[in-house]
């Protein structure tokens, strides 16, 4: 049982959820599903457990031929999916024939779509995980994104009934998003001013067309910064000397901030101004480049905490497993 990738659009990769956790100090980010919502409820749908393993695909333009029959879900970005030149719904398991060729069209609204088959795609496990992990070519197939041409292997059953998602589970995508923030560890006075903080969350940012799976890159903005250098780590006064980066944090690369996404670096020298929390990097993943606006919403930790407990309950409710 296997799937042809006949057309791979600009980035499609296999990945899996929650990735590679506890692999910082080694050096890797956890990889994983930039929108990790739309990717573990198409699991839901087909039936899978959390972790199987399912594609990733930025943008759509993508075609895939199964070789046997298959149950699959499409969730993620909004566009028109086909099997052999048939409309399907997306967010719901759908029966693919032998030979059938499936095609996710052009992203309407969000991002990335994302492909579950019941079974799961079945590629090794690198360090505990399938997912692709691009800045360290590893996991997935050969550590890259998938070509014309590659055969993936579907793995033997799920673990659940397939079933149709609750219509109230389904995110809307939208072209200005608003990203909960929690500030820190760099927004305090000995980096930067009273005011530089008031312009960040009170501005409307542009992401950036260069945007990608290592980080959602924001329009450059002159701050006031509350120092004239980085001290002992010279330069810019964003520039500090190397520290742990976390998943979601946002940078200030001189004037540009960089939200880190699931590929991004686990260390470096300049300060982070804020944390997106773990309920909403599912947003970082649909925005699109060169399009979409943000605007900051500041959350207190405990605030952070509750958001993923709400998350939990839908996800609860949609039958998945945290």
């Amino acid at each position: 049982m296997s799937i042809e990738v006949v057309q791979p659009g600009i980035q499609t990769t296999v990945q899996d959820w929650p990735g590679r956790i506890g692999m910082l100090s080694w050096g890797y980010f956890p990889a994983g599903p930039m929108d990790d919502f739309a990717f573990r409820l198409g699991n839901v749908a087909v039936g899978n457990s959390p972790d199987a393993a399912g594609l990733e695909i930025t943008l759509g333009k993508a075609k895939f031929r199964f070789q046997a029959p298959a149950t699959v879900a499409v969730t993620g970005a909004a566009g028109e999916v086909t099997v052999d030149g048939a409309a399907v719904p997306r967010w719901t398991p759908v029966e693919v024939p032998a030979g059938a060729e499936l095609k996710i069209g052009l992203a309407e609204s969000g991002f990335r779509f994302y492909l579950a088959v019941r079974g799961g795609i079945d590629v090794p496990l690198v360090l505990g995980s399938r997912a692709t992990y691009t800045m360290g070519s590893l996991g997935g197939v050969d550590g890259r994104a998938l070509v014309k041409g590659d055969l993936l292997a579907i793995g033997s059953s799920g673990v659940s009934a397939a079933a149709e998602l609750p219509a109230e589970q389904i995110p809307e995508y939208r072209h200005d998003w608003v990203v909960e923030v929690v500030p820190g560890p760099f927004a305090t006075p000995e980096f930067v001013t009273e005011a530089d903080v008031g312009n960040f969350f009170s501005r409307v940012w542009s992401v950036d067309q260069n945007s990608n799976r290592t980080g959602i890159r924001l329009d450059p903005v002159r701050l006031q910064w509350s120092r004239a250098d980085g001290g002992i780590a010279g330069g810019h006064p964003s520039n500090i000397l190397d520290t742990g980066y976390p998943l979601g944090g946002i940078n200030l690369n001189g004037d540009t901030p960089v939200i880190l996404g699931p590929d991004g670096p686990t260390s470096g020298g300049f300060v982070v101004f804020g944390v997106v929390p773990k309920a909403s990097l599912w947003k970082i993943g649909q925005m699109r480049p060169g399009r979409d606006t943000i605007r900051f919403q500041p959350i207190s930790l405990d605030e952070a905490y509750a958001l993923e407990e709400e998350r939990s309950l839908i996800m609860a409710g949609a039958g998945a497993r945290e």
